[in-house]
């Protein structure tokens, strides 16, 4: 059997204007949040696309079962998939050292910024919402990367201030001189003192 390659054609769902895109995301919240059934959310999905039909004077396809199912068990997968990495994630900085993690953010960062630039260059329309959430990702992907950087920076710094503390009272209760303690502090810190 051949692996069905590229996007293949866009679902009447794909197909909505832009105008719709805020009722299309109240759908998914309603299929995340599993409060009412398919089916009464597809009724009230249709419902606001009627509504919004007649708000902006245009026509607009009503969805049926079938399309609604084949969406709803995508965006199930997909969120399957979201919450799993999450775990994952979870699971593995739960056994990382503190400067380990800094490594972790690091990489997860850089993933998304590949992932970013791929999805950018596979030459598949973004819509602009999906343009701006993917922009976000990539914004929240690098500040975390530069609260990493400064969190192991502050934490270094705290050490080496707390190693030097320890130093100066270990030379005065030893009486030790200040050559000597700036030898120590040169073999412990590789700094001149």
């Amino acid at each position: 059997m051949a692996q069905h390659r590229g996007r293949g054609r866009l679902s009447s769902i794909e197909q909505l204007p832009e105008d719709c895109d805020d009722i299309v995301a109240w759908a998914a919240e309603a299929l995340r949040d599993r409060q009412f059934s398919q089916v009464d959310i597809l009724d009230k999905f249709n419902q606001k696309l009627r509504d919004r039909a007649i708000e902006l004077n245009i026509e607009l396809p009503t969805i049926s079962a079938s399309a609604f199912n084949r969406y709803s068990i995508k965006l199930a997968l997909v969120t399957r998939r979201i919450t799993e990495a999450r775990e994952v994630a979870s699971a593995v900085t739960a056994r990382l050292e503190p400067g380990e993690t800094d490594e972790l953010t690091v990489m997860t960062a850089e993933l998304v910024k590949t992932l970013a630039f791929e999805l950018l260059s596979s030459g598949k329309g973004l819509t602009p919402k999906n343009a701006m959430e993917l922009a976000n990702a990539v914004k929240s992907a690098v500040a975390a990367q530069k609260a990493s950087t400064q969190r192991r920076q502050e934490m270094e710094d705290r050490m080496a201030t707390a190693v030097d503390d320890t130093i100066e009272a270990v030379s005065k209760e030893a009486g030790l001189t200040k050559d000597q303690t700036a030898q120590i502090r040169r073999d412990v810190l590789g700094v001149r003192k």
